[in-house]
């Protein structure tokens, strides 16, 4: 089977988790009394990027509990991507305790022409750096918030072996056209992230940094599918 063929396997596995989940779900609309599994794996899609055959594409795969002992849940890695609801900076966020906010915000700071010089500088900032990152961090929810995504259970023991990484790291190595011969379903003129400053992003068109220049094993299709049909 060609990669083409794996990809669209994938896809149909999508589509049957919709119908199971009852459709996609958008994180500006959730909340932590939902129910959500313990532990899982996340599949973002995004207006305007669809695949060669017209359906939505996935723009983004990822996880959370990579590190042993880790006690984050799946719907606390979904909050840290949402951002604040409600406080002194309501719509915010914080793009240093979230990658994905992190490259979202980049990418908005380079296609607006906005400065931002505190953007992705060390691992925290005080209150008057924030303050000034805030206008930018409303855009990235903003823009994160309306991203429809379907999410899958997959409940083992926290760690970097764990059954979740396995799936996220083989469904990147799939879907990123990063150095692929062939693209496949390759992000529009228009998608966000070809202002992204990470050329992974750009090339590989996922917001995914991680696993893009990977190969991956067909076989971690089977394990997907087992873990959709148990939703």
């Amino acid at each position: 089977m060609s990669r083409r063929e794996d990809i669209g396997r994938f896809y149909n596995l999508m589509g049957q988790l919709e119908r199971q989940l009852g459709g996609k779900r958008m994180l500006n609309q959730c909340n932590g009394r939902m129910n959500w599994p313990q532990r899982g794996v996340y599949f973002f899609f995004e207006e305007g990027e669809l695949r060669e055959n017209g359906e939505p594409r996935v723009t983004r795969v990822g996880t959370h509990a990579l590190k042993t002992a880790s006690k984050t849940t799946l719907w606390h890695r979904l909050s840290t991507h949402q951002g604040t609801i409600g406080g002194s900076r309501p719509g915010g966020g914080n793009h240093r305790g979230s990658v994905f906010r992190l490259h979202v915000g980049t990418a908005i700071i380079e296609r607006d022409g906005l400065s931002s010089e505190t953007w992705s500088v060390g691992s925290s900032a005080k209150r008057p750096i924030t303050d000034m990152e805030y206008p930018v961090e409303k855009l990235v929810s903003q823009h994160i918030g309306r991203m429809p995504f379907l999410w899958v259970g997959v409940d083992d023991a926290p760690g970097p072996e764990s059954m979740r990484g396995y799936i996220e790291r083989n469904a990147i190595g799939l879907l990123s056209n990063y150095g692929k011969s062939e693209r496949v379903d390759s992000q529009s003129s228009g998608w966000l992230g070809n202002f992204a400053k990470n050329d992974k992003i750009r090339l590989s068109g996922l917001w995914n940094v991680n696993h893009v220049e990977e190969s991956y094993g067909r076989e971690f299709l089977s394990e997907l599918e087992r873990y959709v049909e148990g939703m």
